[in-house]
């Protein structure tokens, strides 16, 4: 071909052959979604089409919708475009968008995450010739630790809490997020109660199939057994007179930017756990090596450094300037610019050796510069 499929337009990413729109961020004809966070589904659009275990969370949380479902896998020619469907990991129905034509394949990952987990199907790597990845996540100190292990640790903070008779409160994200953390609860610890937000996308996840502890409102549980509870809530509880209804408790924040000394005590929250629904560095490296594509294009989070870093492993790489948040970047935004470029400063010297500039140009520099040691190649062919 001798120009992009895909190119940014003031309504979002244009697939130019096919004419239509991937996770665009003003209405338009016809968009294809990724996933139902609301910085890649927004309302308006005339058309929809999504992964079919992602229309009910669409439909919940949009309203009365246009839309068509297409299965993991499935084809459906568009103006010639030949468009598919793949598991992305990241939430219920998240995919990333395969567009082929004349000869040419291009896959939107939209947000994804490479680690399985039970409440969404597992990150599938797609052939292409150029991979559009986001990078909320795209420096090297972000590392996670296993799953298992945080949920491990949530398990035996609730427990200890209820053997205080305190509750304890787990703030997170309604979609995807809390019900990860669900997924991994003993639930024999106490009764589990969701906020309303948080039960209501529960009950979209049942009805796909999705097994979760029971939950309950917290109308439904006596005073006594509050104590004994682990409360799911979204961040915007925090404070209200929802939560103070819990009287004594300890709280908690779950998110990826937790890895950062400072997000923890900008939050107020007495435990911060380390657990992200977006890919990590090596998790990036991962997926984009498997993609065997020649081309890279960067959008949302490091941009800058992921590209410099692709570009020293010999493969073309650029980026897209979007208008996607991320559904982990509001916590992080919580705290100062400067104290956030401290908190990596830091973090990268301890986990990466990297320098420890605190100037936040600077501490993504150092951070690239640490990859070039620490972290495995991708595109080992072009090494």
């Amino acid at each position: 071909m001798t120009s992009d499929m895909v190119v940014v337009r003031k309504e979002g990413l244009y697939c130019v052959p096919g004419q239509f729109y991937i996770d665009p961020w003003r209405p338009v004809e016809r968009a294809v979604i990724t996933h139902a966070h609301g910085d890649h589904a927004r309302g308006g659009h005339r058309h929809y089409l999504a992964a079919t275990p992602g229309v009910g969370v669409l439909k919940s949380r949009l309203g009365d919708i246009h839309i068509d479902g297409l299965a993991y896998g499935e084809t459906v020619v568009h103006n010639g475009v030949t468009i598919s469907l793949h598991p992305a990991g990241h939430v219920l129905g998240s995919a990333q968008v395969r567009m082929a034509y004349r000869g040419e394949v291009w896959v939107a990952s939209g947000d994804y995450k490479v680690e399985a987990d039970s409440t969404c199907t597992p990150f599938e790597p797609v052939r292409c010739d150029t991979f559009i990845t986001e990078s909320t996540f795209g420096l090297p100190i972000y590392r996670w630790q296993p799953q298992q292990e945080v949920y491990d640790d949530i398990n035996d903070w609730w427990r200890a809490n209820a053997a205080q008779g305190r509750a304890s409160v787990m703030q997170c994200y309604s979609f995807g997020k809390a019900q990860r953390i669900l997924s991994g609860l003993e639930a024999d610890i106490g009764p589990i109660v969701c906020h309303g937000a948080v039960q209501t996308l529960n009950t979209v996840y049942r009805d796909s199939g999705v097994w979760l502890p029971p939950t309950v409102m917290v109308g439904d549980v006596d005073k006594d057994d509050l104590k004994r509870a682990l409360v799911i809530a979204p961040p915007a509880a925090a404070g209200s007179p929802w939560v103070k209804r819990f009287g004594d408790f300890s709280d908690a924040f779950a998110s990826g930017w937790m890895q950062l000394r400072g997000a923890r005590r900008r939050r107020g929250v007495d435990r911060g756990f380390v657990l992200s629904d977006h890919a990590d560095w090596p998790g990036l490296m991962q997926a984009i090596t498997a993609t065997g594509a020649e081309r890279v294009i960067v959008t949302h989070g490091s941009i800058a450094v992921l590209v410099r870093w692709l570009q020293q492993q010999g493969l073309q790489a650029s980026g897209f300037d979007t208008e996607y948040g991320d559904d982990e970047a509001d916590d992080a935004a919580a705290g100062a610019a400067t104290d956030a470029a401290t908190d990596a400063a830091t973090d990268a010297a301890t986990d990466t050796d990297a320098a420890t500039d605190t100037d936040a140009a600077t501490t993504e520099a150092a951070s690239a510069e640490a990859v070039s040691t620490d972290a495995p190649p991708v595109g080992a062919r072009h090494a």
